[in-house]
């Protein structure tokens, strides 16, 4: 997992061959673009969305084999929490076709991540997470999850 501001995204453009073009669709996103899954090229899909944050124990872990996410918080706060998923149990099946594995059990030592407006997390395969978790109160974030190929095009 990586963790960083978005001003700061130019630096990891080169760990991956679509990770700038990605990037870039950030730093121009606009508001007003309705949530929603958008196809932003380079094989990459940006979901933007509007949620209420919750509790820890009501959030699911969460892991994928095909994808990486880059996720971005464009309005607001939340916790993210990230553990290797060799150390993740109670798996659900794969679903091959939205790319993602369930779990239903984290280990003692996951780690959280906070991030805030304007700040993203970069989560790898091997990355098992846990977004969209209140700080305190539950409130409204608007992020972006940016799916990029684990192969490159």
């Amino acid at each position: 997992m990586i963790t960083d501001a978005l001003s700061q995204s130019p630096r990891y453009a080169a760990l991956h061959p679509a990770f700038a073009h990605a990037f870039a669709w950030l730093g121009a996103f606009d508001p007003a673009l309705a949530d929603g899954n958008h196809d932003i090229g380079q094989g990459c899909e940006a979901r933007v969305m509007t949620y209420v944050t919750e509790a820890a124990d009501a959030k699911r872990w969460e892991s994928h084999r095909r994808m990486i996410d880059i996720q971005c918080v464009m309005r607001g706060r939340e916790r993210m929490d990230v553990a290797d998923v060799t150390t993740l149990a109670g798996a659900t099946a794969y679903d091959e076709a939205n790319d993602v594995l369930f779990y239903d059990r984290a280990p003692a030592g996951a780690t959280s991540a906070f991030v805030g407006e304007g700040e993203f997390t970069i989560f790898f395969p091997q990355d098992g997470h846990r977004p969209g978790i209140a700080l305190g109160a539950a409130s409204e974030v608007r992020k972006i999850v940016i799916k990029v190929p684990v192969a490159a095009d």
